[in-house]
């Protein structure tokens, strides 16, 4: 099979989908590989480097579009991506269609089958390939938030951490799961006050057990949630509905219960956000205000870290794309239903159920696709 890698063209998007590493295995199992000029570069990796583990370097992003059987990416394709996509052609990255129906029309349109990322699941009931990115995103979420909270960025200037005879600030933490895990720890870390809120009770009492000297935890009624939220210097959203658009948790009127210059970072924002007032920013611009309360929104956290996210995601990602590389993405997914979860559009239909409820679009089932 050609694998294409284009580089990433999202403002501040840095990581690139395939490491050189990948593309060595890539090569081994008799696949070719072409690579964007300059796609690595953001996350520390030459050409030269690429042109070692044998793949192949082309000068623009249509000349790997154009001659690729996969096209292997981090962030979901732009709209000139979008554009290149054809009918027969097989897409493996994140999508996030549920919060973007332009993206989702344009793909149908296009008649590509597209895997996600974020929708692959494992035995567990895990998603193993937005873990790595939940992970990072999760952890970044404090740093970012202590940040927003500088009264030189507009916040209440609390220091997470306090001092001697200062208390520290309080930061809650919006869902239990990677992102929201990582993210307290972190929080923690940093010697702040520190609650985690799930609806999960299997889920609290494994944080309970493992993390009950570091951080609390509470059930996440409503009235608990604005209790909390009302009390918080930083509130930090990390839920995630598989495929689905993000609930919202924290309401516009909500705000001003809130301390003034206090900070939301909602890491669900790639799912449309979990607080109302949520809208997606760049980390060129990434914090905004709204009633006193200063938003950081930025779409691709991981981007920040493009060198530890790239190698992170290309782990994860490896396997799976050897597999679709080495079997085709029919008897990949037939062997594999954990990969056929991933399958949300194939010649022009939707195949994800979750996205069509959110956009309101029918949708068929992944086995019904296999047989298109």
């Amino acid at each position: 099979m050609k694998i294409g890698c284009p580089k990433e063209i999202k403002p501040q998007e840095f990581r690139v989908g395939m490491t050189p590493n990948a593309a060595r295995e890539a090569v081994a199992h008799g696949h070719e590989v072409a690579i964007e000029t300059g796609a690595g570069m953001g996350a520390g990796f030459a050409d030269a480097d690429y042109v070692a583990a044998g793949a192949r370097i082309l000068g623009t992003a249509e000349e790997v579009f154009s001659t690729s059987d996969m096209i292997v990416k981090v962030k979901e394709p732009q709209a000139v991506e979008r554009a290149r996509l054809r009918e027969g052609q097989l897409l493996f990255t994140y999508l996030h269609l549920a919060p973007d129906p332009e993206q989702t029309h344009d793909l149908l349109n296009s008649g590509v089958t597209a895997i996600a990322y974020e929708t692959v699941t494992d035995r567990s009931g895990g998603l193993p390939l937005l873990a790595p990115m939940s992970e990072v995103a999760g952890r970044l979420a404090p740093q970012v938030g202590a940040w927003t909270l500088q009264k030189a960025n507009g916040g209440r200037g609390v220091l997470l951490g306090g001092v001697p005879g200062v208390l520290p600030g309080k930061v809650v933490v919006i869902g239990g799961g990677v992102v929201g895990t990582h993210a307290a720890k972190v929080a923690a870390g940093m010697g702040a006050d520190v609650t985690v809120l799930d609806r999960s009770l299997p889920r609290l009492r494994y944080l309970d057990d493992v993390f009950g000297r570091d951080f609390k935890n509470a059930y996440a009624s409503a009235g608990a949630t604005a209790e909390l939220v009302a009390e918080a210097d930083l509130v930090i959203g990390a839920v995630l509905i598989p495929g689905a658009a993000a609930p919202k948790l924290v309401s516009k009127a909500q705000l001003s219960t809130m301390k003034p210059g206090a900070a939301i970072v909602d890491v669900a924002i790639d799912q449309g956000g979990c607080f109302e007032t949520s809208r997606a920013t760049t980390h060129q611009d990434p914090i905004y205000e709204v009633d006193g309360i200063m938003h950081y929104c930025v779409a691709n956290m991981p981007g920040a870290v493009a060198r530890t996210s790239t190698l992170a995601l290309g782990n994860a990602t490896l396997p799976f794309m050897l597999a679709l590389a080495d079997k085709g993405w029919k008897r990949a997914c037939a062997e594999d239903p954990h990969l056929k979860a991933g399958l949300n559009t194939h010649a022009g239909k939707l195949t994800y159920a979750a996205v069509g409820e959110a956009l309101g679009l029918p949708a068929i089932t992944a086995d019904e696709a296999m047989k298109i």
